[in-house]
């Protein structure tokens, strides 16, 4: 019997290499079908890489796109190769820190103090852009296999604008992908308002948007993918470690209202005080490595070195692995995320 899921992936620049896996791993079962897919950032690379494979080569198609596009974003063409130094290196949460203590303040950091993306005038470039118009928009905006939805924050609103269907571009990626303090606002003429807006990254407002995926058409079931942790047992004490909670706390904000506005309609249900097929009774999964991801920092985040996204892609195999050999079963049937301990 198929199982037919929703995914969520969440932004996080080079940690998205993290989600590179887990879909990797995922396309290989292939009685669990992807009905629709919402990123933002790093997650809407991913989920473009994906259906523009899928579209062109089935599962093999889209686990080869997104192995080209994640060696275009190390810069390298083929990761065996890292994956065989990995082995004689420390564990990437080592060599994380390791960096951190010979450079604790970064200078990206001290840079966005002092300067703007848009003082490069004429000789700015999106370092994101040779990787984004590598795929083939026809496929990723092809109707067949599954939607996807990506957000992105709208500057003058500050409001989230989810891209859809034939409106998904290279443009909306690399909105959805736009850090202010180091790419210039991506500008891109919305027919929904008529005006040419001006968008910064999703992640400030959807990261990532979990509504597109309550349509009734839709399956019940929504994977979420999370690449930044949710709890962190230490409290932060130097600058970086304090920066990088702060930036965590915010890329998880808007997941966090989404999951409880869940929370608060699962409940409604189940005491009777809504009727059942009024609202969507979504089961949420989840899947991630906070053990992993507790021991990196914002910093790692923009540095995609070859070895950090090989070490990324492993772990996010493994944590599907162990989803899949988990809850599989679960799918379709009930929720493995409890919403209640979370928010209870």
């Amino acid at each position: 019997m198929v199982k037919r899921i929703n995914l969520a992936l969440q932004g996080g620049g080079a940690h998205g290499a993290f989600t590179w896996g887990v879909l990797d791993r995922l396309l290989q079962e292939t009685d669990i079908e992807i009905a629709a897919i919402t990123g933002t950032s790093a997650g809407a690379l991913n989920g473009a890489a994906l259906k523009a494979g899928y579209a062109q080569g089935g599962r093999d198609g889209a686990r080869a796109l997104l192995d080209r596009i994640w060696h275009q974003v190390g810069a390298v063409h083929d990761l065996r190769l890292t994956g065989w130094i990995a082995q004689a290196l420390p564990p990437v949460g080592m060599v994380n820190s390791w960096v951190e203590s010979m450079m604790p303040v970064s200078p990206m950091d001290v840079a966005a103090l002092v300067t703007s993306p848009y003082q490069y005038g004429a000789l700015y470039r999106n370092p994101l852009e040779p990787v984004v118009r590598s795929l083939n928009f026809d496929q990723v905006c092809a109707s067949d296999g599954p939607e996807l939805h990506i957000a992105a924050t709208n500057v003058r609103s500050g409001k989230i604008r989810v891209f859809s269907g034939l409106e998904v571009s290279g443009e909306v990626i690399m909105a959805s992908a736009c850090l202010p303090t180091l790419f210039q606002a991506v500008e891109i003429d919305d027919p929904r308002t008529g005006q040419r807006e001006a968008f910064w990254d999703g992640g400030y407002t959807g990261n990532p948007a979990l509504f597109p995926l309550f349509r009734a058409d839709l399956p019940d079931d929504v994977v979420v993918v999370n690449i930044n942790p949710l709890r962190r047992e230490d409290i932060p004490q130097t600058p970086q470690e304090i920066q990088n909670r702060i930036n965590e706390i915010s890329f998880n904000s808007s997941l966090l209202r989404e999951l409880r506005a869940i929370h608060f309609v699962k409940e409604l249900i189940a005491e009777g005080r809504m009727e059942r097929g009024t609202m969507k009774d979504v089961l949420v999964h989840m899947v991630a490595d906070d053990g992993l991801m507790t021991t990196l920092s914002v910093t790692s985040k923009l540095t995609p070195t070859p070895y950090l996204l090989h070490s990324l892609k492993e772990a996010g195999r493994k944590a599907c692995t162990q989803f899949i050999d988990a809850h599989k079963a679960d799918l379709n049937t009930r929720a493995t995320l409890s919403l209640q301990e979370m928010f209870g």
